[in-house]
């Protein structure tokens, strides 16, 4: 396989996959805050029934926030692989071309976590949301 083109597939793999994820936090986000808005706590009966309604999603925007340093890790390794491979093939030393791919190699940590820092910020916001719907749920009860 041309080391080009797995640099690219690598490249826009990864990438492509982060902000894949990027959008489904960002998604979710706005869906739950929308649900979130559109609650009613007295047609709930129970709440367990609540808590599944308003913890729907959260799960998806955690997930996404703990793993996407991760996913952008494996994009800079392997990066880095293949630019060690390339110069191990040509045996060029040539500084800059070497620091320039370490330098693109380095833009999917970076992304990862562009996409982790505010999944995780959204999730913390949305827990809090939670919290707050389940205490009106609970002073709802306690005056009927």
């Amino acid at each position: 396989m041309d080391i080009e083109l797995l640099s690219e597939l690598v490249d826009y793999g990864i990438l492509g996959l982060l902000g894949f994820m990027s959008f489904l936090v960002l998604f979710f986000w706005i869906e739950r805050l929308l649900f979130y808005r559109s609650v009613k706590v007295e047609t709930y009966t129970t709440q367990e029934a609540l808590e599944l309604d308003i913890t729907n999603n959260l799960s998806i925007i955690s997930s996404f926030g703990a793993n996407a340093p991760y996913i952008g890790l494996l994009g800079t390794v392997l990066g880095i692989i293949i630019t060690f491979y390339t110069l191990g093939q040509t045996g060029e030393m040539d500084v800059k071309n070497i620091m320039t791919s370490l330098a693109l190699a380095l833009k999917a940590t970076a992304m990862g976590l562009v996409v982790a820092i505010p999944a995780i910020f959204f999730y913390n916001h949305l827990n809090r949301k939670v919290e707050v719907i389940l205490t009106k749920w609970v002073i709802y009860q306690k005056e009927q």
